[in-house]
């Protein structure tokens, strides 16, 4: 049988120029779609917005959010924070020095998203991540280390306060942070179960990312009994930006 449609083409090559078209074509719409989120490319020194135009960027997609709230990428809205830094260079990509306190003003491994200022949620509507006073139906594992009671230290061994209630994560059951009352009582706090360290004998527990007396600076919440993702991302990142920020020797080399 033969295949051939001329004298110098059949239909096996006429197949392979098709699904080399088609390849290209896929690869061409994929770049396009990866571009929803990241783009369009800021300029890192003077904060331009590149339009790289129609064909190389997609039409912008409106995305239906599960709390019934919508959602465009790609999207030309960019952060109109103040960064409380300044460059150390004036070339691109130079590194950013900060100017004030940099765990509050969120630089470095302190800085955070402008996430909703509202909780996580359960598939069922409920609140995702709350204490055990409110969770009455979590406790903690008979055998396991109850941790309410004990001292938390800060990295310079002073004790900051006591674990007075566990907050749990209902979607993925775990501890996710410990509510610390300050010595005095003044305030409570959050700390990131992840921050801290477990000690037994006698139970404390180690916070080696901030001193005890920056405790008081971490971020508070407007409801004791809630916390949004944006105060999760304040929390969580004081604490990270502790790791370089909390004393003038952590921010120099080792070698």
């Amino acid at each position: 049988m033969n295949y051939s449609l001329t004298e110098n083409i059949d239909v096996a090559q006429v197949v392979l120029y098709l699904f080399w078209l088609f390849f290209a074509g896929l690869i061409f719409y994929l770049r396009r779609e990866d571009r929803r989120e990241g783009y369009p490319l800021e300029s890192d020194k003077g904060g331009r917005v590149g339009k790289p135009g129609p064909i190389l960027m997609a039409a912008p997609k409106e995305f239906l959010l599960a709390d019934g709230d919508t959602k465009q990428a790609p999207s030309y809205y960019r952060d109109a924070r103040p960064i409380a830094a300044e460059r150390t260079a004036p070339w691109s990509g130079a590194p950013l020095e900060p100017t004030g306190d940099p765990m509050l003003d969120g630089v470095g491994p302190a800085a955070y998203a402008e996430r909703k200022d509202e909780p996580e949620r359960t598939r069922d509507g409920s609140l995702a991540i709350v204490p055990l006073r409110v969770a009455t139906d979590f406790h903690v594992a008979e055998g396991d280390v109850d941790p309410r009671g004990a001292p938390v230290l800060g990295a310079d061994g002073g004790t900051a306060g006591a674990v007075v209630d566990l907050w749990v994560d209902r979607a993925d059951p775990m501890i996710r942070y410990l509510e610390v009352e300050l010595t005095g009582g003044a305030k409570k706090v959050l700390v990131p179960m992840n921050a801290a360290r477990l000690v037994e004998d006698p139970v404390k527990l180690e916070v080696r990312s901030i001193l005890s007396g920056q405790f008081t600076n971490v971020p508070a919440l407007a409801n004791p009994d809630q916390i949004t993702v944006l105060e999760e991302d304040k929390v969580c990142a004081y604490f990270a930006g502790g790791r370089l920020f909390a004393e003038p020797s952590r921010r120099e080399p080792k070698l």
